[in-house]
C-alpha cells in the first residue's frame, strides 16, 4: 500500500507515484484548468490534487496531503464519493452529479473517476476530475422552473391548447381540449388534425397549415367544425401560430381553441327566427312598412308592395310621405302619417277616422291601420313599423264570418248561439196570445260508439245524414238547430197540445231511425227525446232548455230511445245527476272506489266456484255514498264508464291473481258495460291486464248483457270469439230480460247464462215464471252451457233450482256481497276443509 505523503511535501508537483495520465500533464495545464483534478490512492486519500479547492473546500493545495475522502467532504457527500471510488478502483468509471462540498463551498459538481491502472490492468489509483456546474444547474433550475410555469398554465388554461407537429399529429394536448372532444390525453396523441376534423373543413384547414409552413403566414385564425368522440359536431375558433428553431426550421404549431358551439346555436336560432320573421312578413295578410327615426323607408312586405305601387327596392330609403300617402276618405286631404306620431310619443298609434291610402298609379284603397316604435336592447327609440290592411277585403270577410258564426259548419244547421232569439220571440209571443210552444231536446243513443268504431270522419257523416232526416220530420216554421255534438234542439212555435208535441217526437224518432250513410249497412239510430212545454213548465228560454235536457235525460236512465214530458221531479233529479258527476270525478281521483265479491256457490254442494266482483263506492265511515245504479248510469251517460272499466278489470284480475297464487283461486266475474265493451281498445287493454298480472285466463269471466252482444251484428260475434281465444269465460247476464233470440244464442261464444232475479224471486209463486226458468235451464243445458241463478234469498228458491237443474247459485242465501279481505277468508276456510277431509 502506497504511503501518504507527509503534511510538508509540496502538492504542486504530482508525485512519482500518481500515476502516468498526472505525471505527463504539464504543470501550468494542472494549475489553470477550471476544475479539481485528484489523484486517489487505494487507502482513498488525496495523493495529488491541483489548484481549485482553496476556493471550493477553503483548504490550501498543501493541507490535503494524505487527507482522506471522509475529511474533506460532508457525511452525504463523502458516502456518495467513496462509493463512486469504490467503484472506480474495481476498475469501473464512475460519474456522480450532485452538491459534493459542503460548508461555506457547497458547490454542485460534476464528477468524473477513472481508474488508473498498468499495462497489467492492475489499478493502482482513482484519477478524479470535479467540474463546477454550480451556475449550469442552477439556470437549469430555472428553466425546468419555467417550464413547468409554462406547462401547468398550457395544462390548465380555460381554452383548449394544443401542439401539433408539423405532420400534423398531435404533440400534447390541455385538460380543456380533452373535454371539448372527450378524448383522453393518451388517446390525442395517438389522432391527428385530419382525424378529428370534420371532412368538409379540413381542406381549410390544411391549406392554412401549407401557408405557415412555406413562411406565407405566421399564424391564422378560423372557424371550424370538430368531431367529438361520439360522433357530434363541436364548433372551434380556432387560432395557430407555429413555433421555429433557431435555423427557421419548423418545430410545432400552437393551438388555441374555444368551444362556439352554443354561440353557434344562438345564430342558428337567430337566423331562423330572422328566416321565420322575413317569411312571415311576407306571407301574412297584412301590409308592413319599416323606417328609421327619418321617416325613411327600410323595408315593405309584399302586401305593402300591392298597396302602395312601390316596390322594397325602390322604396327603400325615400320619404315614407311619399311612398305612404293618406287621404281622409270624405274630404280628400292629406292625412299625417301616424308613424311620425307612434315615434314622438314612444307609444303604438292607431289611425283615426276613415283614411284612403293613395296607390302610386292614383286609385285609392280603404284601409286600417297601426304604427308602433321599434327599440334598441336599451330601449330606445331606433324606428318605427306601421301595419295596415285594405279594409274593403276586411268587411267582406266579416260580413261572410258574422254568417258562418250563425251556422254550424256541419250541418248547415242554425248553430246554438242562434237559438236563443227565436226560443225567446216563441215563449214571448205564446204567453202573450196565451198559447203554447214546446222545446224538443234530441240525443243520439250511444253516439260516442260510432265515433270509436268507425272514425270521427264517419261520424260526421252520420251527423249531416241524421239532420237531413229530422229537417224532413218537420214543417216549415219548426226551427231545428245543432246545440252541441250529437245534440239538437227542435222548437215548436205553436203547439194545440201536448199531444202535437208527442207526435212530432214520435215522428223525429221514426225518421232519425231511416238515416243511411254509404259505408255503414248495419248503422240503427236511436235517439232520446225531452220535450219542455211554456208555459207550462217554464217562462223562459233558459228554464224552457234546461227542462228539456233534463226530460231528455230521464230518457237515458229510463232505457233510451223514447221521449218523455218534463215534470218537476225531474229538476230534483237533474241536480243529483250534476252532484253525482262531479263527485264522481273527485272519487276516481282520489281512488275512492273499491271492489266487492259476492260468492257463486255448487248447487249440488255448497261449495264457493267463483264470485262476481261488484263496484262500490263508499264514504270513509264505511257508508255507502250513492248505490251503484245510480252512480254507473251517470258514468255513462258523461263518458266515465270506460276508464272505471279498466280500472275494474285491472283490480278483479290482480285480486284474482293473489288467491289463485295462493292456491285458492277461483273464476272472477267481471260485468263490462256496452260502451266498454264497444270501445275500440277493449280487446287491447283486456290482453294487457292478462299478461300483466299473469292470470290464468280461465278465471277471469266477463259479464255481458244481451242488448251488448245483440247491438254489434256480426262485429260483435267477432269480437266474442277473439275474447273466447285469449282463454276468458263469457256469460250473458240477466238472461230472458232482453230481446236475446235463441236463434242467435247458438252463435254466441258464451260459456254461461245468468238467470235474472226477477226470475227468482217468483218462481216459487208463479208458474208462468217458473215455466220460464225450467225452459232457460233446459235449453242452456242442450246448448252446454253453464246455468247461474241470482238473487238466491231463501232455501226453498235453492232448493227449486237445485232441482230444476242449475248448476250455481248466488245471493244473499249464500253471501252479500264483501270485501276482498272478507271473501278471501271465505277461501281459505273453505281450503281448510278440504285439506282436513282429504287428510288420512
Amino acid at each position: 500500500m502506497n504511503q501518504p505523503r507527509s503534511p510538508d511535501e509540496s502538492l504542486a508537483d504530482p508525485p512519482d507515484d500518481a500515476g502516468q495520465s498526472v505525471r505527463n500533464w504539464p504543470e501550468y495545464v494542472l494549475r489553470g484548468v477550471p476544475a479539481l483534478i485528484a489523484y486517489f490512492d487505494p487507502d482513498l486519500n488525496v495523493r495529488y490534487a491541483n489548484e481549485p479547492p482553496r476556493r471550493w473546500l477553503g483548504v490550501a493545495p498543501e493541507g490535503l496531503a494524505g487527507r482522506a475522502v471522509a475529511e474533506l467532504l460532508d457525511e452525504a457527500s463523502a458516502a456518495r464519493a467513496i462509493e463512486a471510488l469504490q467503484a472506480a478502483l474495481g476498475g469501473q468509471p464512475r460519474t456522480v452529479d450532485g452538491v459534493l462540498f459542503a460548508g461555506r463551498a457547497h458547490r454542485y459538481m460534476h464528477a468524473s473517476f477513472q481508474p488508473d491502472a498498468d499495462a497489467q490492468g492492475r489499478v493502482h489509483g482513482v484519477f478524479a476530475v470535479f467540474i463546477d456546474i454550480t451556475e449550469r444547474h442552477a439556470l437549469e433550475l430555472k428553466l425546468r422552473e419555467s417550464e413547468q410555469r409554462f406547462f401547468g398554465a398550457f395544462q390548465h388554461a380555460a381554452v383548449g391548447m394544443a401542439l401539433v407537429r408539423p405532420d400534423g399529429r398531435f404533440l400534447r394536448v390541455n385538460e380543456a381540449v380533452c373535454r371539448m372532444l372527450g378524448y383522453s390525453e393518451e388517446e390525442f396523441l395517438t389522432l391527428s388534425i385530419a382525424d378529428v376534423t370534420h371532412p368538409d373543413d379540413y381542406g381549410n384547414d390544411l391549406a392554412q397549415i401549407e401557408q405557415m409552413l412555406e413562411g406565407r403566414t405566421d399564424a391564422y385564425q378560423m372557424e371550424k367544425r370538430n368531431l367529438h368522440k361520439d360522433g357530434h359536431v363541436v364548433h372551434f375558433q380556432l387560432s395557430t401560430s407555429l413555433v421555429r428553431d433557431e435555423h427557421g426550421k419548423p418545430l410545432y404549431f400552437v393551438s388555441q381553441v374555444e368551444d362556439i358551439s352554443q354561440r353557434k346555436q344562438y345564430e342558428e336560432a337567430l337566423f331562423r327566427e330572422r328566416e321565420l320573421a322575413e317569411v312571415t312578413l311576407n306571407s301574412i295578410g297584412d301590409a308592413v312598412i319599416a323606417a328609421d327615426l327619418e321617416l325613411r323607408v327600410t323595408s315593405l312586405n309584399p302586401i305593402a308592395e300591392g298597396l302602395t305601387g312601390w316596390t322594397a327596392a325602390e322604396a327603400r330609403g325615400r320619404l315614407m310621405d311619399e311612398v305612404f300617402r293618406l287621404r281622409d276618405a270624405r274630404t280628400g286631404t292629406a292625412l299625417e302619417n301616424p308613424l311620425r306620431a307612434a315615434i314622438e310619443r314612444n307609444a303604438i298609434v292607431d289611425l283615426e277616422g276613415k283614411a284612403v291610402l293613395l296607390h302610386r298609379n292614383g286609385f285609392e284603397t280603404p284601409i286600417e291601420d297601426s304604427s308602433a316604435p321599434i327599440h334598441d336592447h336599451a330601449g330606445h327609440a331606433i324606428g318605427g313599423v306601421l301595419v295596415f290592411r285594405d279594409v274593403s277585403e276586411t268587411r267582406a270577410l266579416a260580413l261572410k264570418m258574422i254568417h258562418l258564426t250563425q251556422l254550424d259548419t256541419l250541418t248547415g244547421l242554425p248553430n246554438r248561439s242562434q237559438m236563443q232569439g227565436p226560443i225567446e220571440q216563441a215563449v214571448a209571443t205564446a204567453r202573450r196570445r196565451q198559447q203554447r210552444c214546446a222545446l224538443l231536446y234530441i240525443d243520439i243513443d250511444h253516439f260516442k260508439q260510432i265515433n270509436d268504431q268507425h272514425g270521427p270522419a264517419n261520424g260526421d257523416r252520420v251527423l249531416r245524414a241524421f239532420a237531413q232526416q229530422l229537417r224532413q220530420a218537420l214543417h216549415d216554421d219548426d226551427l231545428l238547430c245543432r246545440h252541441h255534438g250529437d245534440e239538437f234542439v227542435v222548437l215548436l212555435p205553436q203547439v194545440e197540445a201536448p199531444g202535437q208535441a208527442a207526435s212530432v217526437a214520435q215522428r223525429l224518432i221514426a225518421h232519425g231511425e231511416r238515416t243511411t250513410v254509404a259505408g255503414l249497412p248495419e248503422l240503427v239510430l236511436h235517439m232520446s227525446v225531452g220535450i219542455s212545454l211554456c208555459p207550462d213548465d217554464a217562462a223562459d228560454a233558459d228554464e224552457l232548455l234546461r227542462n228539456a235536457d233534463s226530460a231528455m235525460y230521464e230518457v237515458k236512465v229510463g232505457g233510451r230511445h223514447s221521449y218523455r214530458f218534463f215534470t218537476a221531479s225531474m229538476n230534483e233529479r237533474a241536480s243529483l245527476r250534476r252532484r253525482i258527476e262531479a263527485e264522481l270525478r273527485l272519487a276516481i281521483a282520489r281512488e275512492q272506489l273499491s271492489l266487492h265479491y259476492q260468492p257463486k256457490v255448487d248447487a249440488i254442494d255448497g261449495r264457493i266456484v267463483g264470485a262476481e266482483a261488484l263496484l262500490r263506492w263508499y264514504d270513509a265511515d264505511g257508508s255507502e255514498r250513492y248505490p251503484p245504479e245510480q252512480f254507473v248510469a251517470v258514468a255513462e251517460d258523461v263518458g266515465l264508464i270506460v276508464p272505471i272499466g279498466a280500472w275494474v278489470l285491472h283490480e278483479a284480475c290482480s285480486q284474482a291473481d293473489v288467491w289463485h297464487r295462493e292456491g285458492m283461486g277461483v273464476p272472477i266475474a267481471v260485468n263490462v258495460s256496452s260502451l266498454q265493451f264497444q270501445h275500440a281498445t277493449f280487446l287491447a287493454e283486456l290482453q294487457a291486464v292478462l299478461a300483466n298480472c299473469a292470470l290464468d285466463p280461465a278465471l277471469l269471466e266477463l259479464e255481458l248483457t244481451e242488448r251488448t252482444v245483440m247491438a254489434g251484428g256480426d262485429a260483435t260475434i267477432a269480437l266474442l270469439q277473439r275474447i273466447k281465444r285469449c282463454g276468458v269465460r263469457l256469460s250473458l247476464d240477466d238472461f230472458g230480460t232482453g230481446y236475446c233470440s235463441l236463434s242467435y244464442l247458438k252463435h254466441f261464444p258464451v260459456d254461461a247464462l245468468k238467470i235474472d232475479r226477477a226470475f227468482v224471486r217468483d218462481v216459487e209463486s208463479d208458474p208462468d215464471t217458473a215455466a220460464i226458468t225450467q225452459a232457460i235451464i233446459a235449453m242452456a243445458s242442450s246448448l252446454a252451457k253453464t246455468v247461474v241463478a241470482e238473487g238466491v234469498e231463501t232455501e226453498a228458491q235453492a232448493d227449486y233450482l237445485r232441482t230444476a237443474g242449475c248448476e250455481q247459485l248466488q245471493g244473499f242465501l249464500f253471501g252479500a256481497p264483501m270485501t276482498a279481505t272478507a271473501f278471501g277468508k271465505l277461501l281459505a276456510e273453505q281450503h281448510l276443509r278440504r285439506w282436513a277431509s282429504d287428510s288420512p
